[in-house]
């Protein structure tokens, strides 16, 4: 049925859908038009054949309404809600309780309320832990096995079938009222009325959705929108051109919407207290103080530690997240602090008597950040929050500098500790972990190599002390001219030039970068044996951190790049040990 109507026509048909027995100013106030334009469109209304001079839906209006009845819905619930931080590696977002209701299950019955039926659900992080809604709810779930290395643009791709005449929305909004209807006569996308300056779109005086200006500040925007059947095919096109083309795997599905789409897109306004996008802890905070989600253990820990209520631990944020644990900065009484929570299978990789002993050792030294607290048996750990401080760039000679210093002191402090850390042992270990074949087809002629280096370490001087195993650019924490290195779960005793090495693979370095490395902590005179042991090293640590890769992809981490690197090392630093330069 083609026909065309302006948003202000749009508006009104539907509105005396809902009752005819209106007047033009009634429309006016209930609608934010004015009464010229009310009568304006009503006109056109009349000569569209749509109403009678009595403002009464005719036949056509009545079968023009039914062909724009919505028909389903898609629910984006894959990414990891990590801002939810310390809640989110207990339960997805999408199942975070608000008033004794779930998210998800509040937006599933509102669709029901108006008769959506057909829901779709794109599941990926804990994706078993939304199962149960396929009974409930006889929703159908979409299974992104992606979730962990590409954005929520690539979950609407999976469900690009479905997008005619549909909801789409995320699964972390709160909505006090009820934001769908029987009736959608153009497709919207909802924002609020606040102002936000993250938000790059803004809404014109005609209602519809431009890009702000570099200066303005734009509209908050929600991440609820409907398609009708013309704006759903092109977007269908433009999620198969973007979807698996790498310049793409960070964005959000809005980004196809916005910038790659030229049909014109009205602004669907809600008032700031009407709804609510619960992305980090605090978000819920202010909306249910009483959801039970709150009382994470973790923050239930800290108000034990600090002797505070719940109320107290304050200015909660997500840290970078880390190989092996996710951290969170978070602020008591006005003092910021961090805690760190064991990430996926950490209990299996880290001895935590043996990290609390280590920083028995360091503790008066002044090496690392301040611990204030330490579980041995959960593996939390509290740290006053250093000021002023920036990771090393391990591509700038300065940064370098100031590291290999700090490790040289670090290493000719000798310092013991009761436990060491047996490359090979640890290899075998986290093989046997991943309790599968290898991805790699070569593996076993690539370990056999690697475990044939080991005579050769033997054979060679070591500088046996405490070293810090994870001695990676990330956790040398620079303060002016100070560095601080933290993060000492995998420190125990071993040969201490392995921390070169293992800071090696970690920046990716190549040959000639190992070597500038290896000049700038030996200041400039390092023996050739010396650099032939640290190639060994490179070669043995490159496989064990390649299974350690495996393993926690097993467990639905993914590393990227990094991982295939690591066995690349494994095979490449093999060979030059046994290069003659």
């Amino acid at each position: 049925m083609n026909i065309l109507l302006s948003k202000s026509e749009a508006d009104i048909l539907k509105a005396l859908q809902k009752s005819q027995l209106v007047t033009q100013r009634q429309l006016s106030r209930d609608l934010s038009y004015s009464v010229g334009m009310v009568n304006q469109s009503l006109q056109k209304l009349v000569e569209k054949k749509l109403i009678d001079q009595q403002y009464h839906l005719t036949t056509l209006a009545k079968r023009y309404l039914k062909a724009h009845q919505p028909k389903r819905a898609v629910i984006l619930a894959a990414g990891f809600g990590i801002r939810m931080l310390p809640m989110d590696t207990q339960i997805p977002k999408g199942l975070i309780e608000v008033f004794g209701q779930c998210l998800i299950e509040r937006l599933i019955l509102q669709l029901q309320e108006v008769g959506i039926e057909e829901i779709y659900i794109v599941v990926g992080f804990m994706k078993e832990k939304f199962e149960y809604l396929i009974d409930r709810y006889h929703v159908k779930l979409i299974v992104n096995t992606k979730y962990h290395e590409r954005n929520n643009l690539y979950s609407l791709f999976l469900a690009k079938e479905h997008l005619e005449n549909a909801y789409v929305l995320p699964c972390d909004v709160w909505c006090r009222y009820n934001p769908f209807s029987t009736i959608e006569l153009y497709s919207w996308y909802m924002v609020q009325e606040q102002l936000s300056t993250t938000s790059t779109i803004t809404v014109t005086r005609t209602g519809e959705l431009a890009f702000k200006k570099e200066h303005q500040t734009g509209n908050a925007m929600i991440g609820i929108s409907y398609f009708d059947a013309i704006l759903a095919s092109q977007l269908k096109v433009q999620l198969e051109q973007m979807a698996n083309l790498p310049q793409f795997f960070g964005m959000f599905w809005e980004d196809a919407l916005f910038q790659y789409l030229d049909i014109p897109i009205f602004a669907k306004m809600m008032g700031k207290d009407d709804v609510y996008e619960v992305n980090t802890y605090d978000d819920l905070t202010k909306l249910d103080a009483q959801s039970k989600q709150l009382q994470s253990k973790a923050v239930m820990k800290l108000c034990e530690i600090f002797k505070v209520s719940q109320d107290k631990i304050q200015q909660i944020q997500m840290l970078k997240k880390g190989m092996t644990n996710r951290s969170f900065m978070f602020v008591v009484h006005d003092q910021k602090y961090i805690m760190r929570i064991p990430g996926e299978g950490t209990k299996n990789l880290i001895k935590r008597q043996n990290e609390y002993a280590v920083y028995q050792v360091i503790r008066d030294f002044h090496l690392s950040d301040e611990v204030i607290y330490f579980g041995k048996d959960n593996g939390y750990k509290v740290t006053r929050y250093l000021e002023n401080t920036r990771s090393c760039n391990p591509f700038d000679d300065h940064d370098l500098e100031l590291c290999m210093q700090s490790l040289r002191k670090l290493h000719q402090m000798h310092l013991q500790v009761d436990h060491t850390f047996d490359l090979f042992e640890q290899i075998d270990f986290y093989e046997n972990l991943r309790n599968k074949d290898s991805v790699y087809q070569d593996y076993q002629i690539t370990k056999k190599h690697v475990f044939e280096l080991k005579k050769l370490i033997e054979q060679t001087p070591k500088q046996i002390g405490l070293t810090h195993i994870d001695a990676v650019y990330d956790n040398f924490l620079i303060q002016d001219q100070r560095v601080y290195l933290i993060d000492w779960e995998y420190a125990a005793m071993q040969d201490v030039h392995l921390d070169l090495a293992m800071f090696a693979i970690y920046a990716l370095y190549n040959k000639e970068q190992v070597d500038h490395l290896l000049k700038i902590y030996f200041q400039g005179n390092t023996p050739d044996e010396i650099k032939r042991k640290i190639y060994a090293y490179i070669a043995i640590c490159g496989l064990l951190w390649s299974n350690w890769c495996e393993y926690k992809q097993s467990l639905g981490v993914e590393f990227g790049e990094y991982s295939i690197r690591q066995y690349r090392y494994a095979k490449e630093f093999y060979q030059l040990v046994f290069t003659k330069e």
